[in-house]
């Protein structure tokens, strides 16, 4: 008998859903057609079967995209082509703006964090499950706030407008939105809420610092694309990059968690206790740093804080390694919490690998060549090799365990240098990222 084929097993719904989005993409192909190229058009017409494999293949996108959708067009009616009411309607200035919902966003992953943790300390389904819906609001915040702010840049003029992917703050907001609805799937997947307490940890600090740069230095404020960033390939290389990053964050933070599920080696307290002293040692240098920095290393500028994030990281890796199996009872298989790291490393990888690529072409277009040696694209490839080792080892090797787990939380620091910290400390094609 042969297997049915699938896509007469589809629901109603998902039917309904398929036709809703063909729908809203002949609108925007009808009304703003003249306004895109072919490249442009192409980059629609993928994105609505894209959207429609993606509600298919996880169901609850055919409800959370269409929702989310609704709310972006409620506020884009309020506005009725004024900018200028963002500040004076209710409904825009406290809730549906596109800083309100980022604020309303930031608001319920802080909650969601502390009721993962606190679900997971007293082993309190409720609070997970209270969790989980919160880091579903925050997520359609995240969405919401999206769509509304691209909108918000062509209120301002039809030659500002663009994709909000275009600076830190906006792509620190897409960071968010992704992480948080890859550990969705991976929680509803694996029925494994408890990992939410550490995911939502890596998601609160992306919070922090969309907190501080948008209030210590104003970074909300949509600003025109400089000349480098004004081309169609940057709708689809950031999105790419950012499922990496996504991925590779939660990745790390299971690693994080499958070494305080799984004891390690039991060290004597004549050797914990200078151990414990090295790690108030760094934590009390990264604050210091943090405060002080700046005018200890007045050339450093914004970087103090990136260094202080350092230190004060190598402190909670002392402290991890010290701590091992603490949390043993509380956290759900070790089984369960590498097979999803494996699994996140591998989808972040692919797309990571895509949005190299994607790169590549574009710096061909804009700069004459594929490849510069610029230092953002060398350590992007360091952060592809870190990976392509990684995945070599676990699947070639057979390696599990405790050195993939370190190996894990250590490459989110690669990462994060590779996003951020090349920026700040070294010039290059990519400067125009710095803080």
């Amino acid at each position: 008998m042969n297997a049915p084929i699938p896509l007469l097993r589809r629901s109603p719904l998902d039917f309904a859903f398929a036709l809703l989005v063909i729908a809203a993409g002949f609108i925007a192909f009808s009304r703003y057609r003249e306004f895109m190229d072919y490249y442009e058009q192409g980059i629609l017409a993928a994105s609505v079967g894209g959207i429609i494999w993606f509600g298919w293949f996880w169901r609850p996108m055919r409800v959370f995209l269409p929702v989310c959708t609704v709310i972006a067009l409620g506020a884009i009616a309020l506005y009725q082509g004024e900018l200028a009411r963002g500040q004076t309607v209710f409904g825009l200035k406290f809730m549906l703006s596109s800083q309100s919902a980022v604020m309303w966003m930031c608001v319920l992953f802080f909650l969601a964090t502390a009721l993962y943790w606190l679900g997971l300390l007293r082993r309190s389904a409720t609070a997970l499950s209270i969790a989980s819906g919160l880091t579903w609001a925050a997520a359609a915040a995240a969405l919401v706030s999206k769509l509304v702010r691209w909108y918000e840049s062509y209120l301002i003029g039809a030659d500002v407008g663009h994709i909000p992917v275009s600076n830190l703050y906006e792509v620190f907001v897409l960071f968010c939105l992704i992480t948080a609805l890859m550990y969705l799937y991976y929680e509803a997947k694996f029925q494994a809420r408890a990992m939410g307490a550490f995911v939502l940890l890596v998601i609160s600090a992306a919070v922090c610092f969309i907190l501080w740069y948008s209030l210590d230095r104003q970074a909300h404020e949509i600003q025109p694309l400089i000349p480098a960033l004004q081309s169609w390939w940057m709708k689809i290389h950031v999105p790419a990059n950012f499922v990496g990053y996504g991925a590779f964050g939660l990745a790390a933070m299971l690693g994080m968690a499958w070494l305080l599920a799984v004891p390690g080696e039991a060290l004597p307290a004549s050797r914990k206790l200078p151990l414990y002293g090295l790690a108030g040692l760094l934590a009390t240098a990264g604050i210091a740093f943090q405060i002080q920095g700046s005018t200890w290393f007045p050339a450093l500028g914004a970087g103090t804080g990136f260094v202080a994030l350092f230190i004060l990281a190598a402190a909670g890796m002392v402290l991890l390694a010290l701590n091992r199996g603490v949390l043993a009872s509380f956290l759900p298989r070790p089984e369960t919490l590498d097979e999803v790291s494996y699994k996140a490393i591998a989808v972040g990888f692919l797309f990571f690998t895509i949005a190299t690529i994607l790169g590549a072409l574009w710096a061909a277009e804009a700069w004459g060549g594929y490849w510069s040696w610029d230092p953002k694209e060398t350590w992007a490839l360091i952060v592809w090799l870190n990976y392509a080792a990684w995945l070599h080892v676990r699947l070639v090797k057979g390696w599990r365990g405790t050195v993939l787990a370190w190996w894990s939380v250590v490459g989110l620091l690669v990462t994060t240098f590779a996003f951020i910290g090349v920026n700040m400390f070294l010039s290059g094609l990519h400067s125009y990222g710095a803080l």
